[in-house]
């Protein structure tokens, strides 16, 4: 966690220590500034009560690199809450566990865009599976 802590300092990723300490859920999202399923998760959180900061951005991939997201995890967007990493459209409920669990690991992704998961239209077609950011092959933390 200590890399993750020095890479969230170099691209200013790190949310101000006085709103933690209060504990209000603050987020950070990163998106691509054309992205319109990003704008829907970012509504999503905050509707689950999520205090939400858009960056528009260029250079997610570079943020995912830096992060430690592999590439078979990356997805449209990447979010910061809490020192984690969360990439993608993961459900509320996984990123509650994680915030309450505070496991050892980067953080937690859906990769890709599914259909029917937070922030994107269509019908979910079958069960999300999250997978864990950390070191090794990834690792299912949930199934929703």
């Amino acid at each position: 966690m200590r890399v993750i802590a020095v890479v969230m300092v170099i691209f200013g990723l790190v949310a101000p220590v006085g709103a933690q300490a209060a504990g209000a859920k603050e987020v950070t999202l990163y998106k691509d500034p054309q992205c319109g399923c990003c704008e829907g998760y970012a509504a999503y959180l905050k509707e689950n009560g999520f205090d939400v900061k858009v960056v528009n951005t260029g250079n997610l991939a570079a943020i995912n690199t830096a992060l430690g997201v592999p590439d078979e995890l990356q997805a449209c967007h990447t979010a910061m809450i809490d020192g984690y990493v969360v990439e993608g459209h993961v459900p509320v409920d996984a990123i509650n566990r994680l915030l309450a669990d505070k496991p050892n690991i980067t953080g937690i992704s859906l990769p890709g865009m599914p259909a029917g998961s937070p922030g994107m239209n269509g019908e979910k077609t079958e069960p999300l599976a999250i997978y864990e950011i950390s070191q090794g092959k990834p690792k299912v933390y949930a199934v929703e």
